[in-house]
């Protein structure tokens, strides 16, 4: 499972010219499920992220997380992070897992995530999504289940 992560101050996602999740300060997560992804890495995706502490403290460090700062979290399908552009000039997305399966495990780490304590606000799956936001910081970070970055 790959994650982009950033760091917002607001964030929203529209289908359709309609906002179907909107957040104030937290993460913009852009999630990815890979083939061989499994609960085991739903929870520890979910775990990850929302104790990351790259919000500052009262000294200005990188030292909360979002549960910290009781944050919000705007999480948004984001298949093409498992596209492979190393041959050729067409990304190949065979490592992105299956449509159905993704669509469980996209909804399973919304739902731990929320279990959690945060509030999550989603886009729709495979929809085309028009995505928001205003970075703070700027700070991105990426994160892989497999820990390969």
């Amino acid at each position: 499972m790959r994650a982009v992560v950033q760091r917002i101050k607001s964030g929203c996602v529209s289908v359709d010219d309609k906002v179907v999740g909107a957040i104030s300060h937290g993460l913009l997560v852009y999630l990815g499920v890979g083939k061989e992804d499994s609960d085991k890495d739903i929870d520890y995706m979910a775990e990850k992220i929302i104790n990351l502490r790259i919000f500052e403290d009262e000294e200005g460090k990188m030292n909360q997380s979002l549960i910290d700062i009781q944050g919000e979290m705007l999480c948004i399908s984001q298949f093409t992070l498992w596209g492979d552009c190393r041959k050729g000039r067409r990304p190949s997305f065979t490592d992105a897992q299956e449509p159905k399966e993704a669509d469980r495990s996209y909804k399973k780490f919304v739902e731990t995530c929320r279990e959690k304590g945060v509030k999550v606000e989603t886009g729709v799956f495979q929809a085309h999504m028009e995505v928001s936001s205003v970075n703070d910081g700027p700070v991105t970070m990426l994160i892989d289940s497999a820990k390969k970055f």
